[in-house]
This record gives C-alpha cells, sequence and structure tokens, in this order.
C-alpha cells in the first residue's frame, strides 16, 4: 500500500479529524468535488441535470456502522421517501445502501427485513435496489442478505470488491442467482492476508474479473457494471466486450459525482450505460477520505477546486 493511501485511510479512521472536518468551512468546501451538498434535495436538483444527458442515477446517503437499532429504522424512512421522489421526479434513479446503515451489527434478522422493505418499495416505484459491500469483516453477512433478497427481487445489485483475494469465488458462488454486480476495486484499510497490498494486483484482479462477468453476461448468467475511474483499464473492458460480441447495453461503468465528468459524458456519447453516485448527508468525512485514498492524487484535483 503506497503512503500516501495509508496516510489517508489512518485519517478516515480518526475520530478527532472527523470532527474537525466536519466543523470547518474549508473542508466542506472541499466536499464539494465530490457531492453537490449535504441535503437530499442538493443530491436530487444535481441529478436531475445529470440526468438530461441520458445519464442514470445512483444516490446513496452517507453513515455507515450505526450504533443504535432505532436509527436504522430512519434510514429505511428516509430511503421510502426518497424512492418517493424520483418517482415523483422521474428520475432515471436508484438508491444504495450499507448492510450497517440498516442494522447489520445489532441485529441481522432486522437489517434483511428493511431490505425486503426497501426492495419491495424500489420495485413499487419503478426503481432498484443496491447493496454497498462494506469492509472484508461484513462479506459473508452481506452476500447471504444479496441472495436472499435477490430471489425475491431480480433487479436487487450488489457491489463487490477486486483487492479482496475472495472475490473471483463469490462471484461464482453468485452465478446461478444470475447476479447484477457493480465491480469496485475497494477503498477500506484492510490487511494483508485477506487483500493486495499493491494497487498493481489489484488492478490486475480487476481486470480478471472483469473478464469473468462479462463472459457470464452473454450467457445471461450476469448483469456486469464496472465502477472505475480508470479509463485505459474502461477501454480494454471496452474492447475486450467488442472482442467476445457483447452490446454495449449489456453492461454498465459507474463513476462518482464529480469525477471524470467528460469521460462520462463521452462514454454515454459511445452508446455505452453510464450512472453517476450521488452522495449526500452530514456523515461525509470517513466516505471522502476514502475516495481521496482511492487515488492520492485526487488531493491535488480537490486543491484546485478549493483555490481555483
Amino acid at each position: 500500500m503506497s503512503l500516501g493511501r495509508s496516510i489517508l485511510l489512518a485519517a478516515a479512521r480518526s475520530d478527532r479529524l472527523n470532527s474537525f472536518a466536519t466543523k470547518s468551512r474549508i473542508v466542506k468546501r472541499a466536499t464539494r468535488a465530490f457531492m453537490p451538498g449535504e441535503r437530499p434535495e442538493d443530491a436530487l436538483d444535481a441529478g436531475a441535470k445529470l440526468a438530461a444527458d441520458g445519464r442514470l442515477l445512483i444516490y446513496t446517503k452517507l453513515g455507515e456502522a450505526l450504533t443504535a437499532l432505532k436509527d436504522a429504522d430512519e434510514v429505511r424512512d428516509h430511503y421510502f421517501w426518497m424512492f418517493d421522489e424520483i418517482r415523483g421526479r422521474k428520475l432515471p434513479a436508484t438508491v444504495s445502501i450499507k448492510p450497517t446503515q440498516l442494522g447489520l451489527d445489532q441485529s441481522e434478522s432486522s437489517c434483511m427485513s428493511h431490505c425486503f422493505a426497501l426492495a419491495s418499495k424500489a420495485e413499487s416505484t419503478g426503481s432498484a435496489l443496491w447493496i454497498d459491500m462494506e469492509d472484508s469483516t461484513y462479506v459473508d453477512r452481506t452476500l447471504a442478505l444479496y441472495e436472499a433478497v435477490k430471489a425475491k427481487y431480480p433487479r436487487t445489485g450488489l457491489a463487490l470488491q477486486s483487492y479482496l483475494y475472495r472475490t473471483p469465488k463469490d462471484v461464482e458462488r453468485l452465478r446461478p442467482l444470475k447476479p447484477v454486480i457493480r465491480l469496485v476495486k475497494g477503498a477500506y484499510a484492510e490487511p494483508a492476508a485477506v487483500a493486495f497490498p499493491k494497487k498493481a494486483d489489484t488492478d490486475a484482479a480487476y481486470e480478471q474479473i472483469a473478464a469473468t462477468m462479462l463472459q457470464m453476461a452473454l450467457t445471461g448468467e450476469c448483469h456486469p457494471i464496472f465502477g472505475t475511474h480508470d479509463l485505459p483499464l474502461i477501454a480494454r473492458i471496452g474492447a475486450r466486450a467488442e472482442e467476445i460480441g457483447l452490446a454495449k447495453g449489456k453492461y454498465e461503468f459507474h463513476m462518482l459525482y464529480g469525477i471524470r465528468e467528460r469521460a462520462q459524458q463521452q462514454l454515454r456519447s459511445e452508446g455505452h450505460g453510464v450512472a453517476t453516485l450521488i452522495s449526500y448527508g452530514d456523515a461525509w468525512y470517513r466516505w471522502y477520505m476514502r475516495r481521496l485514498a482511492e487515488r492520492p492524487a485526487n488531493v491535488l484535483f480537490v486543491a484546485r477546486s478549493i483555490f481555483g
């Protein structure tokens, strides 16, 4: 792991820095590079503008690892409201949740119930539910959660992380379900026993898993989605899909709000399915630091956004 990434991930775990950052006007201004604002209305308004060029949208409320089960009820109810707003505004949008937002640490059965309720709401409003993957200690529980929800609500999607050694086997485990998978590289601080320490190895694993997912798509066994801002990698994935005869509409690319904006527009103009993930909420600090750690060069990007 690079020194820059290590420092940023360590900063993400700091309660003191979290407290400082969320009170700092300068740091809050910096977050605008990756999120349009803390209020859900900010996210909805920003998404409406992006949807005008044919992009899809994914909304996620920041915050994870809740400590009280009652707080999970509030998160569920918030997302009920969000699905209604998406339908009311006629946005081509879905919602992405973290299981620990819905009480996974406190009660697996309650979390399961919340996810079923949200998947049902998504279906009734013409949308879909995404389940994010958190750190490696949650993988088995999250896979079990996804398998249960996906069996009843086929449009439900799951994020998987290429830096975990186990991910190729997890893809095979999900194959019978014809999963909807968003493959990402991974943004948590993980021990070398479970994840690739070197970026080059993570990148290589990503490309290998992507090839498997594209091949699965040919036979209808997967709807592959690639969550990455790595443009050379995106080009190679597109070339691989063309080589095996997989049409552009059979796979998608997902990127974060504010990053690679021109690339998002270009991919869309080329006929690819493109979705922009828009985050909101006041619990942004740890998420924000992990975004910087994914690509430490983003620090310079943020500095330019602050100082012009």
